[in-house]
């Protein structure tokens, strides 16, 4: 897919700075690229930062979010609050990213304490594609049981995608978006 806007949102309790120099790397590609600092907050609360901060820079469909860590289980909130307002997502990528789970309401009524509580995924998603990128090739980063992780995005029939050095993390990443 031809993306018009990448989206990279960092993990709630972190910043931009999260992605050190991969923005950058990516705009060399040619690439439309915003990454930005929602300021803290986690669950409903980062969703909502975050998607107006989106709207705040206008940015073209169809959009390609892209979420590192934390950020992971967010992406349908935050892609149902971009459809709302009319903007078309056309793919989504986890890095180094903890999946969105299917809850039961009851648990979300009781989840206050990860990153996605409170915030409950869209029945439709994902109504784009999907893909995975792990980084953390020494394994020594990221969330607990990550090649449970992988295996799991594998399952959805997700593409996975594993580089390390930030070049290649960059080129991985565009050719990601280009598969989905």
């Amino acid at each position: 897919m031809t993306p018009g806007t990448l989206v990279l949102l960092h993990g709630p309790h972190a910043t931009a700075a999260a992605w050190g120099d991969l923005p950058e790397l990516l705009r060399s590609y040619g690439l439309d690229v915003i990454a930005p600092d929602v300021p803290d907050g986690e669950g409903a609360r980062f969703v909502a930062r975050a998607s107006l901060t989106i709207a705040a820079t206008d940015p073209v469909p169809p959009l390609v979010l892209v979420g590192l860590g934390s950020a992971g289980p967010l992406l349908p909130a935050v892609s149902a609050a971009q459809r709302a307002a009319h903007r078309k997502v056309g793919g989504y990528v986890f890095v180094d990213a903890d999946l969105p789970r299917l809850r039961r309401q009851h648990e979300h009524d009781h989840d206050h304490d990860g990153a996605g509580a409170g915030v409950p995924m869209p029945a439709d998603w994902p109504e784009a594609p999907c893909g995975y990128l792990r980084t953390d090739a020494d394994r020594t980063a990221g969330p607990p049981d990550r090649e449970r992780t992988l295996r799991e995005a594998r399952l959805r029939g997700w593409t996975v995608v594993q580089h390390r050095l930030p070049v290649a993390v960059a080129q991985a990443l565009s050719e990601l978006i280009a598969t989905l």
